[in-house]
This record gives C-alpha cells, sequence and structure tokens, in this order.
C-alpha cells in the first residue's frame, strides 16, 4: 500500500509559503510614517516635515537647493551651488557627491541605483553611478529641469522653455511624450501610471494618462515646482511664490500642508525606496495561528480512514504528525525574518 504523504507535504508547506507570503501585506499601524523634504532655495536649508506636519531643519548651509532625491540606503541627494550634488547622511552629515555640473536641477534614482541629474545649463542628462562616475545620458534637450521615472525604467524630462515632456529608454532614444505645456517643472509618476507636472507657467498641475491625455488637476497655483506623491497616493506640490506647500488627494481636494517658507521648490517622502514596513505583533499572531488551523484543517484531522485511487494506491489527510514539526519550525523562520524587532 502506498500513501502519497509526499504530495500532501508539499502541500502542507505551500500553504505555509502562501501565509508567510500574505504576511508581508500586514502593516503595523504603528509603522514609521513618511515625511516630507523640502528643499528651501531662498534659505539654503532642506526642512523635514512629520505626516502631522510638524517642521525641523534637516539640513542647512546650502547654497541654493532645488532638486532633492532618496537612495535605497536613505541618504538624502541634494543639488545645490549651481555645480553641486550634496549628500546627506539620515543623521544630517553632508559631503560632496558631484561637482562640476552646470545648474544642475532636479534628480532622479532608478532602479540600479544610478542618480540622473537635468544639467539645465547644457541640456542634458547626466548619469552618476554609485561610485560617482559620471557619464552624458542625453542631450540636446533644451533647459531640462523635471525628472521622474515610469515603472518601466524609462525618464521623463520637463523642459522649461520648450514646452516638452521628453521620454528616453533605458538605451537612450528619445521621443517626445507630450507638448504645449507652459513652462513645466516638476514631474511626478502616481501609482497607476499617470505623470503629472507642473505646469508653471499657467500656474497649474497637468495630470497626463499613459497614453498621452492631458486634463488640469489643479489650477489657481503660484509658481508651482516640485511635485512629490506620499504612500497614501496625495500629492504634494511646492509653491514657490507663495511659500506655501500644497496637499491634493486623488480627488483633487487641496488643502495646505505647510507655509512660511521662502521659496520652496524640490520635495522628496523618505521611505520612497525602502522596504515593506514590518508586521505588528499582533499580525504575526494572527498568521501563525492561521497556518497552525490550516495545516490541522487541511491535514491533520484524526480518524480519517484511507481513500483507494484508480490506481491502486492510497491518499489520506490523517495524522500526518510528523510533518507538523517541519512545519510550525517553516512558519516560526517565516515570522523571524518578518519581525526585524526579534533580538
Amino acid at each position: 500500500m502506498k500513501i502519497k504523504s509526499k504530495s500532501i507535504a508539499c502541500n502542507i508547506c505551500h500553504s505555509a509559503v502562501d501565509i508567510c507570503a500574505g504576511a508581508v501585506l500586514l502593516m503595523d499601524a504603528n509603522a514609521p510614517a513618511q515625511n516630507l523634504f523640502v528643499a528651501d532655495f531662498d534659505s539654503g536649508n532642506v526642512y523635514e516635515y512629520s505626516p502631522g506636519g510638524a517642521k525641523s531643519t534637516f539640513a542647512s548651509g546650502l547654497s541654493s537647493p532645488e532638486g532633492l532625491a532618496f537612495d535605497s540606503a536613505g541618504d538624502l541627494y541634494v543639488s545645490e551651488g549651481y555645480t553641486d550634488i550634496v549628500k546627506i547622511t539620515p543623521g544630517g552629515a553632508q559631503s560632496t557627491f558631484a561637482s562640476f555640473l552646470n545648474y544642475p536641477g532636479e534628480l532622479a534614482f532608478n532602479s540600479a541605483s544610478n542618480l540622473f541629474v537635468a544639467n539645465a545649463g547644457l541640456g542634458s542628462i547626466t548619469k552618476i553611478t554609485p561610485g560617482g562616475a559620471q557619464s552624458t545620458f542625453a542631450s540636446g534637450l533644451g533647459t531640462s529641469i523635471g525628472l521622474a521615472f515610469n515603472s518601466a525604467g524609462d525618464l521623463f524630462v520637463a523642459n522649461i522653455n520648450n514646452g516638452n515632456i521628453t521620454e528616453i529608454t533605458p538605451g537612450g532614444v528619445q521621443s517626445t511624450f507630450a507638448s504645449g505645456l507652459n513652462n513645466p517643472v516638476g514631474l511626478a509618476f502616481n501609482s497607476t501610471g499617470d505623470l503629472f507636472v507642473a505646469n508653471q507657467g499657467a500656474k497649474d498641475i497637468i495630470k497626463i494618462t499613459p497614453d498621452g491625455a492631458q486634463s488640469i488637476f489643479a489650477s489657481g497655483l503660484d509658481y508651482p515646482w516640485g511635485l512629490a506623491f506620499n504612500s497614501a497616493g496625495d500629492l504634494f506640490e511646492s509653491d514657490g511664490i507663495s511659500g506655501n506647500v500644497y496637499e491634493f488627494t486623488p480627488a483633487g481636494v487641496q488643502s495646505t500642508f505647510a507655509s512660511g517658507l521662502a521659496q520652496p521648490t524640490g520635495l522628496a517622502f523618505s521611505g520612497e525606496t525602502l522596504p515593506v514596513p514590518e508586521p505588528s505583533a499582533g499580525g504575526l499572531l494572527a498568521v501563525g495561528v492561521t497556518i497552525l488551523l490550516v495545516i490541522r484543517h487541511k491535514y491533520l484531522r484524526p480518524n480519517k480512514s484511507l481513500r483507494a485511487t484508480r490506481d491502486g494506491t492510497f491518499s489520506s489527510a490523517s495524522r500526518f504528525t510528523s510533518f507538523g514539526p517541519a512545519c510550525l519550525s517553516f512558519g516560526v523562520r517565516c515570522f523571524m525574518r518578518l519581525d526585524n524587532s526579534q533580538p
């Protein structure tokens, strides 16, 4: 008599894997939220705002800071001084990451951790490796300022003079994605792939769908510059002349998030490229109980009779207790990996 114990063991472990994967989605209600960082061009400071709007000075003594971008390690990069890129650690230590640029504007990282810089003075895009090696990624773009990557890895560039948005593939092939804009500056993508543009000359924000359809998302602004989305899908915009930072819900409802800045320009949220937050202790406990219940219900119910199959073998869901400790151990290892707060 052959019993398909190996198949059942695989099913048990597959169930555990599926549930452990689902555990990643159980977020801690107290997990650290994203803070907003704002470059203040005239004051030379970078300010940090909590989700509730509490303001603190993250960096000072900069020269006309403009573009902001976080790398995967949580270091903040700032274009400043019309020639340099400054790297600022989470602890606030500053160092020069790159120099000899020409009016660097907005910054953006690709998935390979290369930093891309809009060289407004040269009409080019400079690519900088994590080690600091510079190369020209694209040229002939006019006064390019705004940058943003879409989910496919294409780079979008805003040209403030000709009113175009240029799309550049990873291989460097250029095409015009949108035209007819009025001094476009800041760019940002939402989670569904729509591109939002700070249309400075018209004092509005334009939404452009992936197929190129344009619509006005917000209007009546005063020198819109930087754009950034938080994890909840709200859009934040820096208003250069009013000194405000506005928050827009996905439906377009506007509110003032911050005020009293000298000339806010670049925006960036902390944690934009960081891993998913840890699950809560309660979430881990719930998943652990769920795994044990599934294993017990599906595979360890007692007094279940064997069932003959057509090929003469037998299958059963009863008393495979030898698999219980292995699956429990698997579950514990899964939780330990998810819960980094374990000592």
